[in-house]
C-alpha cells in the first residue's frame, strides 16, 4: 500500500517541516540586514507593524488598570484647570512650570543618551557639552558667573554691574552647572534600568530564549573551545566576570567611567537577580556624582580661554588648509563673545561655517537615532516572524 503524504508538512534537505517552519524558511532576509539604508520599505513596514503591536499590547494591560487610569486622568484634568485659573497662586505655577520643564529636559536628555542598549542619542556630546562649554567661555569673558535669570540658562548675557566682575574658579563654574549635569547623569542612570528589568524579567520566567544572558553565555562557550574573541567581546566577558565578582563596588566603578558596554552590567545583575536598590544606587552615584565631574572638570579645562586661543593660533601648523580653518574658528569665538553683551550689533548673516557644521552634525545624530529606533523596531517584529512562539 503506497504511503499518503501529510498535506500539512513539506520536505525539504530529507527533513520534515511543519506548515509554521515552512514558511519561516521562505524568510530570505537575515534579521541584523534589516536597517534601513539596505532595506528601506520593509523596514518601515515591520516598524510600523511592531509599533501597531505594542500599542495594542501595552492598551489592553492599562484596561486591567482601569481604577489607576481613571485616577490618573482625574488628577491630570485638575492640574490643568488650576493653571488656566488666573488668580495669586500663578507665580507659584509659573516657577513650578519653569523648573519642572528644565528638569525634564536635562534628565530626558540623559535617558536619551543610554537607553537603548548603546544606540542611545549622544546627549552629552550635542548638548551638556556644549553648555558647560558656553559657560565656561562666558565666565572668563564676563568675568563672572552671575547670569541673568532669565534667560539664563537658555541664553548667557553678561551681568551689568561690572565693578563687582572677579575670574571665576573652576570650581565656581562646576558650581554654576552643578545642577543639570546630575541631573543628566541621573537621566542616563535611569536608561540603564530597561536591560536591568528585561534580564530579570526573564530569569524570574524561566524563557531562556528572551534572556540577554544567552550572549555572554556563547561567547563564554567559544573562549572555552579556543576561539579567539575580538576586543569588543573580550570586553563583555570581561565586564561580565567583574560585575559578576566585585558587585556594588564593581558596578560603581564600572558606573564612573566612561564605559559603553554598561549595559552588560545591567543585563548581568538583573540576570542573577541582584537587589534593585544596590544596582540603580551604585549606577546612580557613578553617573551622576563620580563620572559627571570628571567630565565636567575635563570640558572646564578644555575650554579655558587661555587654551582655546591657543588652539586656534596652533591651526597655522596645519599644512595647506591651516589658516583656512584658523578664520571661521576666530570668527566663530568672535561672535560668541559678542552675544555675551547686551547692545552689541551682530551682523544679519552672522552664521558661521563653524556653528553651521554642528548644526548638521545634530541634525545627522538625531536622525541616526531615529533610524535605529525605526531598525530595531523591525529586527523585533522579524524574530516574531522566524519563530510565532515568542510573544510580547
Amino acid at each position: 500500500m503506497p504511503r499518503v503524504r501529510k498535506p500539512n508538512a513539506v520536505k525539504a534537505n530529507n527533513l520534515k517541516f511543519s506548515d509554521g517552519e515552512a514558511k519561516t524558511r521562505k524568510l530570505p532576509l537575515k534579521t541584523e540586514n534589516l536597517v534601513l539604508w539596505k532595506s528601506p520599505l520593509r523596514t518601515l513596514k515591520y516598524a510600523a507593524m511592531e509599533l501597531v503591536s505594542l500599542l495594542q499590547h501595552y492598551g489592553k494591560r492599562l484596561m486591567l488598570h482601569r481604577k489607576l487610569v481613571m485616577m490618573f486622568a482625574i488628577l491630570l484634568t485638575i492640574m490643568f484647570i488650576i493653571c488656566q485659573m488666573p488668580g495669586y497662586h500663578q507665580q507659584y505655577v509659573q516657577l513650578v512650570k519653569a523648573k519642572g520643564l528644565f528638569i525634564i529636559y536635562w534628565a530626558g536628555l540623559g535617558v536619551l543618551s543610554s537607553v537603548g542598549l548603546g544606540t542611545g542619542l549622544h546627549t552629552f556630546i550635542l548638548y551638556l557639552g556644549p553648555h558647560i562649554a558656553s559657560v565656561t567661555l562666558a565666565a572668563y569673558e564676563c568675568n563672572s558667573l552671575d547670569f541673568p535669570e532669565p534667560p539664563y540658562p537658555n541664553e548667557i548675557v553678561c551681568p551689568d554691574d561690572e565693578n563687582c566682575s572677579v575670574m571665576p574658579s573652576i570650581w565656581n563654574i562646576m558650581a554654576k552647572v552643578r545642577f543639570e549635569a546630575f541631573l543628566w547623569g541621573a537621566g542616563t542612570a535611569l536608561g540603564e534600568l530597561p536591560p536591568y528589568f528585561m534580564a530579570k524579567a526573564s530569569r524570574l520566567s524561566g524563557t531562556d530564549q528572551n534572556d540577554p544572558m544567552n550572549q555572554i553565555e556563547e561567547l563564554l562557550e567559544r573562549k572555552q573551545h579556543g576561539e579567539k574573541l575580538n576586543l569588543f567581546e573580550r570586553g563583555k566577558v570581561m565586564m561580565e566576570k567583574f560585575v559578576e565578582k566585585v558587585g556594588f563596588m564593581g558596578i560603581l566603578l564600572c558606573a564612573s567611567i566612561p564605559n559603553p558596554l554598561f549595559d552588560l552590567a545591567g543585563i548581568t545583575c538583573g540576570h542573577f537577580l541582584v537587589p534593585f536598590w544596590t544596582f540603580f544606587g551604585a549606577t546612580l552615584i557613578g553617573k551622576a556624582i563620580v563620572k559627571m565631574h570628571i567630565q565636567k572638570i575635563f570640558v572646564i579645562i578644555a575650554f579655558n580661554e587661555n587654551l582655546v586661543d591657543k588652539a586656534v593660533d596652533m591651526l597655522v601648523l596645519i599644512p595647506v588648509i591651516g589658516r583656512k580653518l584658523q578664520e571661521p574658528f576666530k570668527a566663530f569665538l568672535q561672535n560668541q563673545k559678542n552675544r555675551l553683551h547686551k547692545g552689541t550689533s551682530l551682523p544679519q548673516n552672522s552664521s558661521n561655517i563653524i556653528q553651521s557644521v554642528f548644526e548638521y552634525f545634530v541634525i545627522f545624530m538625531v536622525c541616526f537615532f531615529i533610524s535605529s529606533i525605526i531598525s530595531s523596531l523591525a529586527q523585533n517584529y522579524h524574530k516574531k516572524l522566524r519563530n510565532p512562539k515568542k510573544n510580547v
